[in-house]
């Protein structure tokens, strides 16, 4: 159990705070309520490339990370498509660095030419070289608009068209950071050996003077129900055939999506999961195949990729991943595979409660679905859920009217 106290500034910023006795480090996490869906559609990347912004120093701060190595400290972030997240660690009496630079940057970051150009060049080059020149890098590129045809989630975090980046004016980046970077749009959480009183005098010494933003509405188009399979086919230069399939799942508030996470655990989690055991091990249909969930806030996707060897045809593919889903949707559950995954979730849960950064981390993005003690009672919700339920969640996840299938195909040389 990890305890824990809040509160919300008068500005809105809320915190979260628990004390790790054990440790002579600090965390600081900040979580902006700001990803990939709520970019414009002829703006997209804006969350990601306001990642890099932010690193590119203050009206007072020039260089971000000279004070915080000063002070004995790291940092790093990283943006998906609900939310951009800061952190740091720091020995407990440099803490107030910490709130320092985290607030100046929420306050008076700096904007020039200069500094958009370089992290507007440093997205770009991420973009080719992990989507565009990687084998198989544009997968999800693909994929997503695939799935999806109104909702936001249909772009990556990348942005759906590297022009989007190239194109980014200094008027946008303002506009966005005015809108999103503020502390009502904001959840810091702070963990180790510190007192709520004590984080309390900080928060509001740093943060409380910041004005809070403009209101404004958050809404996010509804995803139609799917009602027909879709398939895509395309050819890259890639050393083999690859399959990738998704299916809507339900929204991470609701209790079926635990039921998906346990269902991608039976049929992907080790050497002894499901299709590694059957099409990897012992019938090389596939050289590896992995199943998984988004883990989206909004209804996200179950997703099965797999790369096939070279005696196995699109057809035969598609086939044996489908017989294995539908081992599932018949009730092919046994206790032992359930019991197994419950007890890895169990012990992934108990590892995260132990590092002061995963505590920090954990916490405010409990806060963020709603709740932070949820995090408490995840163990409870895995525990509770039985095979009837994996069975139920399976007969209506894997309708084949909810199919996306994506078929990446190798160029062919000629001899």
């Amino acid at each position: 159990m990890i305890e824990f106290d809040s509160f919300t500034l008068s500005n809105g910023l809320r915190v979260i705070v628990h004390r790790d006795k054990n440790t002579p480090v600090t965390a600081m996490n900040i979580i902006y309520k700001v990803g990939s869906r709520d970019e414009n559609v002829r703006r997209t990347g804006f969350a990601h490339l306001f990642e890099h912004l932010m690193f590119g120093g203050t009206k007072n701060i020039p260089k971000y990370d000279i004070p915080l190595e000063k002070a004995g400290g790291e940092n790093n972030a990283f943006t998906n498509s609900d939310f951009t997240n800061y952190y740091l660690t720091v020995p407990k009496n440099n803490l107030e660095v910490g709130f320092w630079l985290e607030s100046d940057r929420m306050n008076n970051l700096a904007f020039s030419e200069k500094s958009l150009d370089i992290q507007r060049n440093v997205v770009i080059e991420e973009y080719k070289q992990n989507y565009l020149n990687q084998p198989f890098g544009d997968a999800f590129l693909l994929i997503k608009p695939l799935a999806y045809k109104k909702h936001p989630y249909r772009w990556n975090t990348i942005g759906k068209d590297i022009s989007h980046i190239e194109r980014a004016s200094m008027q946008h980046v303002k506009s966005f950071y005015e809108k999103y970077y503020n502390p009502d749009n904001a959840i810091l959480s702070v963990t180790g050996d510190v007192d709520t009183s004590e984080i309390e005098k900080l928060a509001k010494k740093w943060f409380g003077p910041i004005k809070p933003g403009r209101k404004f509405e958050r809404s996010y188009p509804v995803e139609p129900v799917q009602t027909e399979k879709r398939i895509k086919s395309v050819r890259r230069n890639v050393p083999q055939n690859a399959i990738y399939m998704a299916w809507p799942m339900p929204v991470r508030n609701d209790i079926r999506y635990y039921h998906c996470d346990l269902i991608s655990d039976i049929l992907s989690n080790g050497n002894s999961s499901r299709l590694f055991r059957e099409l990897v091990k012992n019938n090389n249909v596939f050289s590896e195949v992995n199943a998984f969930i988004t883990g989206d806030i909004d209804n996200g996707l179950f997703i099965v990729a797999a790369r096939l060897l070279d005696n196995t045809s699109m057809e035969e593919g598609v086939t044996r991943i489908n017989n294995e889903i539908s081992k599932l949707t018949t009730g092919y559950v046994a206790d032992y595979d359930l019991e197994k995954v419950k007890n890895k979730i169990e012990s992934n849960l108990v590892f995260s409660k132990i590092s002061v950064l995963s505590k920090a981390m954990n916490l405010g993005y409990y806060e963020l679905l709603g709740d932070a003690n949820k995090w408490n009672i995840e163990s409870d919700i895995y525990r509770s859920i039985s095979k009837s339920d994996l069975l139920n969640t399976s007969l209506e996840l894997f309708n084949c009217d909810h199919q996306n299938i994506l078929f990446y195909n190798k160029v062919r040389k000629n001899n």
